[in-house]
């Protein structure tokens, strides 16, 4: 391959690579060179989709740039609002943070990009609830810490992953795109979530299994989306805790997600610590 575009490996859009972050801590001095990267095609989920993993071998790692532009914070309502319309109330992970490192990236990407801006750095729990008023939510999520004391602490991020996703297709409950920090479930986490269904379900619950926790930093609309996986990966590269650190789970939130993304509200928090 002799040459490609930044927005295009081999002929494929950035945006629906995905980065494995089991390498080494990313550095970035230049421009990458694709002879660094290792690609493996897994099965499509759907026939006219493939889904492409990239390790990060650490002289690719060498070769991002050096430096990630310092922007100018753009007033908010100069950004493009999100126009798909969301449903119900959601339960929200707010995630620990070092240096305000996931804020940081929320505002990076949505004044660079021009986007809708996300309101708070989350990992949905459960989204899209109407069975319940919000003052019966209120009263659950007060319960919250009587049934889980500590949400499990989540390890370093799996990966990166800049993708599009389409309302109907498997786990997918709206059409956006997005960029995000991919994170890991495990036994803990899965029980914790069964946990909290039942406080807002009862014991007559379904959800998905195994639950895909991520935590966003960025959202755009399919139509008009700015957003690559090349761009998240030279931003983490040079913001080395947002793949680098485990974080303790510091609060759980329940918001109001019916209309666009500009009505979302924060209706009642429970810090963990």
């Amino acid at each position: 391959m002799s040459s490609t575009s930044a927005d295009e490996i081999d002929g494929l859009p950035v945006s629906k690579l995905y980065l494995s972050s089991s390498c080494p801590e990313l550095k970035a001095e230049s421009v990458i060179s694709l002879s660094d990267f290792e690609r493996v095609v897994t099965p499509p989920l759907q026939e006219e989709k493939e889904e492409y993993i990239v390790p990060l071998t650490p002289s690719a790692a060498k070769a991002l740039p050096s430096t990630v532009a310092t922007l100018p914070s753009s007033p908010l309502s100069s950004r493009r609002s999100l126009q798909w319309e969301f449903k119900g109330l959601t339960i929200w992970l707010e995630l620990e943070e070092f240096d305000n490192d996931l804020t940081r990236a929320v505002e990076y990407f949505s004044s660079k990009h021009n986007s809708p801006f996300i309101p708070q750095p989350h990992t949905t729990a459960i989204y899209g609830m109407e069975h319940l008023s919000i003052e019966e939510a209120k009263s659950r999520l007060r319960r919250v810490r009587e049934v889980i004391p500590q949400w499990p602490m989540f390890a370093k991020p799996i990966g990166v992953t800049s993708d599009t996703s389409q309302c109907g297709r498997p786990g997918q409950v709206c059409t956006i795109a997005w960029s995000e920090l991919t994170l890991a479930t495990n036994p803990q986490h899965e029980a914790a979530l069964d946990l909290l269904y039942e406080l807002f379900y009862g014991q007559d619950y379904h959800r998905d299994r195994p639950w895909k926790p991520h935590n966003s930093v960025a959202y755009d609309n399919p139509e008009t989306n700015c957003l690559s996986l090349l761009d998240t990966i030279m931003y983490a590269s040079q913001n080395p805790s947002l793949l680098g650190m485990e974080r303790r789970v510091a609060a759980i939130s329940l918001w109001s997600t019916a209309g666009k993304m500009g009505d979302w509200k924060c209706l009642e928090r429970v810090r963990f610590w």
